[in-house]
């Protein structure tokens, strides 16, 4: 199972390590914290949470990047058939939808909560570890 440490969910999101600690805090977000007292968030967890945070985000919002982008986020949701698979990664108050192959989906693991990054390039998006 995927889970991640304060910082990466901070990175994740799109919002500071102090913010994630303080939704742990509030309740609005679940944690657990290990041994030694350091808290780790479960990523299903997390990718529900990512989505209902920005469900109301502006889709108008550019990236300040040139056209090649890569937007570091989380698998939220994969709908594969036989063949072709869609995938949903929420990067901050970004959404994006990857539809590749099912083959690729299942080498790389590809299931909500996982950690990948959308590589933009023109009309195509693509999925990378």
């Amino acid at each position: 199972m995927n889970d991640y440490s304060v910082s990466e969910a901070a990175g994740l999101l799109g919002v500071s390590p102090d913010t994630v600690r303080r939704w742990l805090d509030s309740g609005d977000l679940g944690g657990t914290r290990t041994e030694n007292g350091r808290r780790r968030i479960d990523g299903a967890a997390l990718a529900q949470f990512a989505q209902s945070l920005h469900e109301s985000a502006d889709p108008l919002v550019a990236a300040s990047d040139s056209i090649r982008n890569h937007f570091t986020g989380i698998v939220t949701k994969v709908v594969k058939d036989k063949v072709m698979a869609q995938v949903e990664l929420q990067a901050g108050p970004f959404r994006v939808v990857a539809l590749i192959s099912r083959e690729a989906v299942d080498d790389m693991g590809l299931v909500p909560g996982v950690m990948a990054a959308a590589v933009v390039k023109s009309t195509n998006v693509s999925i990378e570890l």
